[in-house]
């Protein structure tokens, strides 16, 4: 064992003032058997007493195509971690694959943080280092990361690759999203789909347009909790290796710091990762997981912030589906320091925040640059003028709905039309190629059942698909209402996340075939045109659904889901309140 005064290896802090030290370094029996066991895993008292212990949280998994790389990375991380005189131990986690967990992900993002939290609290480790980045598991991540406040730095997973296919440039999600209507409306056939899916998706890593994990990454990045310029680079690039063990490098000084995750996680932080997504174009989900974030930091963020700053915040990035170009595209055009770059320029961050590679972001943006102003747009001469994601308010979404109005229509920002209403996804599925419905392109579509409780969980089912025979006439977009989310690959007219969701009494629940519906983004209005008489007498009719789940995590979920404007956290994860440190003596 070490003695009182020795210091942790490198610089820093004495090794008796390290977490760890209270499971490796007493005198009691525990510390006894936890030395032994230590043993039994191969280890020399030299490779880890008195030295920081570094979780590696991996969302590796089989199934989870995001991550396929990950385990490899998590050893270029341990070998940043080894090198700086730290003790790295791997912990599996939730993957959360967006592609094959149903009924959604977004039912699990909850566990995950309350795995991430409870792990880093109940085992001897000092700092961590989080690998993530399909969809959910970085705010996940950071959730239950924030909660804990170890020292901490997130590693993200990096976009794929380019797709191809007979000579085009695709993007994963955008693209599938396009031929899938292009073989529904009859102009390909098998021959083609069969050869895009193999061209949509040709390597390791998240999807490369601006979709949810690309706009997390880059928020998580904007915050201050990676290495910078991490959020950009490809997952197969060798950059990526070196950054993921720079990131090791870098938790164990942060140990030696007592840097802690809420040092970077302020008020000014969260501002400045709005900020990022709506230059970015970003995913509509980052509204949910941003305030959910922000919840666990005790930092309180409404829509209204996000609205704020849309106003303010111009698009930079020309990224699929707002724009034109991929994350490849983005990394060698100066990645997000690049992007930044311009919006400091703009006085639009808090530029004297730490991050945990600098003492403020002014110094971690010093020399970045853009090399390609076609894909990281001059302030002057932005993709749009506001931020991609507006905040839309009314008597049919009186706790609010957004829209990401850069990837619709333009001439469908402003319009009134008949509603079409199923009552869920299987519903719509079942009856919305029938033309007996009526269904014209002026028509609105209306999805209800698809919230945090209806869904469950809020499937990304808000992209509703126009019907075949409109698709066949050209037809490319429709306004469509949800208490759902979308995919942030999607585009299109879509009105997500209405609250509070029809599943425990919100308007949309009330809404009929027939009803007149406006759309307003301009003054951010959304109006169901029905007298209050004759809702009042809806809402009287109107019964709630009998609980779904009997037992189980769907039962804890069903009895502390929030709805989508307060982050869909649980309400005992977010609220304030002390959690003891374990006793291992």
């Amino acid at each position: 064992m070490t003695g009182p005064e020795t210091p942790a290896a490198g610089e820093g802090r004495p090794a008796r003032t390290l977490r760890s030290a209270k499971w490796y370094e007493t005198e009691g029996l525990r510390s006894f058997s936890h030395r032994a066991r230590t043993r039994q895993l191969g280890y020399l008292p030299e490779e880890h007493l008195g030295k920081p212990v570094i979780a590696v949280l991996n969302t590796w998994s089989d199934i989870n195509p995001c991550h396929q790389h990950l385990r490899d990375r998590a050893e270029a991380v341990k070998r940043g971690v080894w090198q700086a005189g730290g003790f790295p131990l791997e912990f599996p986690v939730s993957t959360l694959s967006e592609t094959f967990q149903k009924p959604t992900p977004m039912l699990y993002r909850n566990l995950l943080a309350m795995e991430t939290e409870e792990l880093l609290r109940s085992y001897p480790v000092d700092g961590a280092v989080l690998m993530g980045g399909c969809d959910k598991t970085t705010p996940a991540l950071l959730m239950g990361a924030a909660s804990a406040d170890l020292p901490t730095v997130f590693v993200p997973a990096g976009p794929m690759l380019r797709g191809h296919w007979r000579g085009e440039t695709l993007g994963s999600g955008t693209d599938m999203w396009k031929y899938w209507d292009e073989h529904r409306a009859g102009r390909i056939g098998q021959r083609e789909l069969s050869e895009l899916e193999c061209g949509l998706a040709r390597s390791p890593g998240t999807c490369m347009t601006m979709g949810t994990a690309s706009t997390m990454t880059s928020a998580a990045e904007a915050l201050g909790v990676t290495m910078p310029g991490a959020a950009a680079i490809p997952a197969v690039d060798s950059a990526h290796a070196r950054m993921a063990a720079a990131a090791g490098l870098r938790v164990v000084e942060l140990v030696r710091q007592d840097a802690r995750l809420s040092r970077f996680l302020t008020a000014e932080a969260y501002q400045d990762a709005i900020a990022t997504v709506m230059a970015l174009g970003g995913s509509t989900n980052a509204v949910i997981h941003l305030i959910a974030m922000a919840g666990r930091s005790q930092v309180t963020l409404t829509l209204d912030d996000f609205d704020r700053v849309a106003r303010r915040v111009p698009v930079l990035a020309n990224i699929r589906p707002g724009g034109a170009y991929l994350m490849e595209d983005f990394y060698y055009a100066g990645g997000l320091p690049g992007l930044l770059s311009r919006l400091a320029e703009a006085g639009l961050l808090h530029l004297d925040r730490p991050t945990v590679a600098h003492p403020s972001l002014r110094e971690q943006l010093a020399g970045a640059l853009v090399h390609d102003e076609a894909v990281i747009r001059p302030l002057n001469e932005p993709v749009a003028e506001e931020g991609g994601v507006a905040v839309l308010r009314g008597n049919l979404a009186p706790d609010g709905a957004v829209i990401k109005h850069i990837a619709a229509e333009p001439h469908l920002l402003k319009h009134t039309g008949p509603a079409v209403v199923f009552d869920d996804y299987r519903d719509m599925q079942a009856r919305i190629n029938d033309p007996a419905l009526g269904i014209t392109a002026d028509t609105v579509l209306v999805l209800r059942g698809a919230g945090p409780l209806g869904g469950p969980g809020m499937p990304e089912y808000g992209m509703l698909p126009i019907p075949d025979y409109l698709l066949r006439e050209g037809v490319t977009d429709m306004v469509r209402l949800s208490d759902a989310r979308m995919s942030g690959t999607s585009y299109g007219a879509c009105v997500l996340h209405i609250a509070p969701e029809s599943h425990v009494g919100g308007p949309l629940a009330l809404v009929r075939t027939g009803d007149q519906i406006t759309l307003d983004v301009a003054t951010r209005t959304l109006r169901l045109e029905v007298g209050d008489a004759e809702l009042a007498e809806r809402r009287a009719a109107w019964r709630p659904p009998a609980p779904r789940y009997g037992r189980g995590y769907g039962a804890l979920y069903e009895q502390h889901i929030t709805q989508a404007d307060t982050g869909c956290d649980f309400a005992f994860l977010s609220r304030p309140g002390e959690v003891p440190e374990p006793y291992a003596g």
